[in-house]
């Protein structure tokens, strides 16, 4: 999964593509405190606290010094964030929706795009889950009413045909 997605990002680099990176990070008082409900279902994720090395972007993931970085308190990129402003203010149309777990952050991040006009792609390789039966079931239901879920091989083909501008 984070090969793919690395070689997505580097395919769409020439064409000046926006990258934007998301993690889930509470501040102290949200990670040990009941005001966060999905922390009472979701206990694991206290440990998501901002500045801790459990919220930092994989470091095998090819980050630029124009990418962005969005921090979330819930599974998809767009609730709460400014992530659809940013998009709109990019000019961006489509985004291309790489991470885990498919079942969750993915599924949720395709809903919210969709739900904020954009059209959505899903390379294959660049998601994943916990289990094949939860990852393959959301790759089903984004295909049939969010999105296209494509192959890799056809991710980087539409990113290698989009104008290359300078840097």
């Amino acid at each position: 999964m984070v090969g793919a997605t690395s070689a997505l990002i580097e395919a769409g680099r020439p064409a000046g593509v926006p990258v934007v990176f998301t993690t889930i990070a509470y501040t102290s008082a949200e990670a040990t405190g009941d005001a966060v409900t999905w922390l009472h279902k979701a206990r694991g994720m206290r440990a998501l606290v901002e500045d801790s090395e459990e919220v930092t972007i994989d470091p095998r993931l090819p980050r630029g010094a124009r990418d962005h970085v969005i921090a979330k308190k819930g599974a998809s990129a767009f609730f709460g964030t400014a992530l659809a402003s940013l998009l709109t203010g990019l000019g961006r149309d489509t985004v291309l929706v790489c991470g885990a777990t498919t079942s969750g952050c993915v599924r949720a991040t395709a809903v919210d795009a969709v739900q904020s006009g954009l059209s959505v792609l899903v390379p294959r390789e660049c998601v994943g889950d916990r289990a094949a039966g939860p990852h393959e079931a959301n790759l089903y239901d984004i295909q049939a009413k969010y999105g296209d879920v494509i192959d890799l091989e056809d991710a980087i083909a539409y990113l290698s045909a989009l104008p290359v501008v300078a840097p």
